[in-house]
């Protein structure tokens, strides 16, 4: 059984992240996402809040789950006998980042590789931190997340 990992702060959810787990789906027999939070952080979303959207987003498939990390993400590949960790990239900046951190985790735990997905088209541009100002300023957001995050963000900005 191939079984991988998909860790991110996921800080809010996006159509980009939700692109990759379909994906990354398909080509695994076992996908977990990993939320992983950095308690000295500050995040949009409780590490907790952002498991629960995750979940029921990825509610629909069999062999995905979701799951909270606050150690190495190669520590929880190790613990869940997971030996690749799914990393989608949108441009030549996420390439030169997470290659540079997949060379880092590889000298952490030399069974774990580290396999890029790159983003289709249509969310090259979907970013994190633009959704989150977008949508502080009263932008659009609704092309860039699943209506229910969208809906979690402007509770967020109410008030």
């Amino acid at each position: 059984m191939t079984s991988a990992v998909f860790p991110g702060t996921f800080d809010p959810p996006t159509n980009g992240h939700l692109n990759i787990i379909d994906r990354g789906s398909k080509l695994f027999d076992k996908l977990d996402v990993v939320v992983a939070f950095n308690p000295n952080k500050s995040h949009l979303f409780s590490p907790e809040e952002r498991l629960e959207l995750l979940r029921e987003l990825t509610k629909d498939y069999k062999n995905v789950t979701v799951h909270l990390w606050d150690k190495l993400i190669v520590e929880y590949a190790e613990k869940n006998n997971a030996n690749i960790l799914l990393r989608g990239i949108r441009n030549t900046n996420d390439f030169a980042y997470e290659f540079d951190l997949s060379l880092l985790n590889h000298s952490l735990d030399s069974k774990i590789e580290t396999l890029f997905l790159p983003t289709e088209a249509k969310y090259g541009i979907v970013r994190s931190s633009s959704i989150k100002e977008l949508a502080k300023f009263g932008g659009d957001i609704s092309g860039m997340v699943p209506k229910i995050v969208e809906e979690a963000i402007k509770s967020k900005y109410k008030g």
